[in-house]
């Protein structure tokens, strides 16, 4: 196992290539090993909605599905909107915000599309 590529998201050594891209089978993050490793360190990371558009700080993202939040009986609704997010690079729920009647929260940003 040591010809393995960590994953650049969630570090895990559970990956696989498909065509000319790596796959990880933890977060199904997909990745071409050459950007990553140049890229790696200098702050070049992005984090994309699930349309894969860049999201930055401050956006607009509209909820895409229905989210369920421990501890509430009631879930996120999908089509719910969320201003002025703040991006995370160091968790898998990459964005961090407010949401009216929820109150601060982590979301994962393969739920959301830019608003």
């Amino acid at each position: 196992m040591s010809d393995t590529i960590q994953c650049p998201v969630c570090s895990s050594e559970f990956t696989y290539p498909q065509n000319e891209m790596m796959v990880c089978s933890q977060c199904f993050h997909e990745w071409k090993p050459g950007e990553i490793t140049a890229g790696a360190g200098d702050g070049t990371q992005k984090i994309v909605d699930a349309n894969g558009n860049e999201l930055q700080n401050g956006d607009t993202v509209v909820v895409i599905k229905n989210l369920p939040v421990k501890g509430s009986p009631k879930p996120v609704k999908a089509g719910t909107k969320v201003k002025n997010i703040r991006l995370n690079f160091d968790s898998d729920h990459n964005i961090d915000c407010k949401i009216d009647g929820f109150g601060a929260m982590a979301l994962k940003s393969e739920f959301v599309k830019k608003g």
